[in-house]
C-alpha cells in the first residue's frame, strides 16, 4: 500500500477505529500487549476488521518509524454490505449482478477485473476479509478509477456469502474449466452471482458445491485458460449482452 496510507502507533490506531475510520487489515506484533492492544482487538473484531499477528522483521520492512508493534493499513474506498447492494438492485426493478472472487491476490488483475465489472454493469464484487487483493493505490490505477465507482462488499467468507445468496434467491454460477456446460447455456438474466477463481487454481471445489450451475469458456487453442482478468471479461460481457433490452 502506498506508504501515505498508512497508520501506526497504538493511540493513533485506536482513536481511528473509534471514530470509524475504514480499515484493510492491521498488524499486530507478536507479544505486544497493553490496555490500548486489548481495545483495538476488541474494535477490530466488532468491525470484522483483519487482525494479523506477525514477526517483528514484518513490520520492519513496512516502516522505520517507531511503531510501537501495530500498524493499519486505512481502506481507499468505501464498503458496502451484499445485502444493501441487494436490496438497492431490487428497489430499482432490476435483477442483481454480483461478482464474486475467489482467492484472486493479483492487485492488478484485480484492477482490471473491477475496471470489466463497473463498465458491464454489474452490481458488486464480492471479495473476503482474508486471501483477496489488497485494495491499494496501485488496484485502483488499474481499475482506472472504478473502484472508486463500483460497490465492492467484503465478507467474512465467500461460502457464507453464497449460502446468503441461496437462500435469497439468487442464482450462483461457478466458472470451472472441467464443467460440460458452456458459458453461452447460462442464462444470467435471473438475480445471479458469478464466482471467478485465480488462474491454475480456479474456483475452489467447496464453493463449486455450492452453485447452482457451472461453466466453462469455450476455447481454440490450447494454451489451457484465460487471464483471469480476461475470462471476467467474456463471463461479464455476456452477462451484459444478455441483460440488455429488446429493441
Amino acid at each position: 500500500m502506498n506508504r501515505h496510507h498508512l497508520i501506526y502507533g497504538r493511540h493513533p490506531i485506536l482513536e481511528a477505529l473509534r471514530a470509524d475510520k475504514g480499515f484493510e487489515k492491521i498488524l499486530l506484533q507478536q507479544g505486544a500487549h497493553s490496555p490500548e492492544i486489548n481495545a483495538i482487538k476488541e474494535l477490530a473484531r466488532q468491525k470484522k476488521i483483519p487482525l494479523q499477528v506477525v514477526p517483528p522483521q514484518k513490520l520492519k520492512t513496512i516502516t522505520s518509524k517507531n511503531h510501537q508493534g501495530i500498524i493499519g493499513f486505512l481502506s481507499l474506498i468505501q464498503y458496502y454490505t451484499v445485502e444493501d447492494v441487494m436490496l438497492k438492485a431490487y428497489d430499482e426493478g432490476r435483477s442483481p449482478l454480483f461478482l464474486m472472487l475467489d482467492n484472486i491476490t493479483d492487485v492488478r488483475n484485480f484492477g482490471a477485473i473491477a475496471r470489466t465489472a463497473e463498465l458491464t454493469g454489474t452490481d458488486a464484487l464480492v471479495v473476503p476479509q482474508k486471501g483477496g487483493a489488497l485494495i491499494n493505490a496501485d488496484a485502483i490505477k488499474s481499475s482506472a478509477g472504478a473502484l472508486n465507482l463500483i460497490h465492492v462488499c467484503k465478507v467474512k467468507s465467500l461460502d457464507e456469502a453464497a449460502g446468503y445468496f441461496r437462500l435469497n434467491g439468487i442464482r450462483i454460477f461457478a466458472a470451472d474449466e472441467r464443467a460440460e456446460k458452456k458459458l453461452f447455456e447460462m442464462d444470467f438474466r435471473v438475480p445471479a452471482a458469478i464466482i471467478l477463481g485465480a488462474e491454475g487454481a480456479g474456483v475452489r471445489r467447496e464453493l463449486i458445491a455450492k452453485s447452482d450451475e457451472s461453466f466453462a469458456i469455450p476455447m481454440a487453442g490450447k494454451i489451457g485458460s484465460f487471464n483471469v482478468s480476461v475470462a471476467a471479461g467474456i463471463i461479464l460481457y455476456e452477462a451484459m449482452r444478455q441483460r440488455m433490452p429488446a429493441k
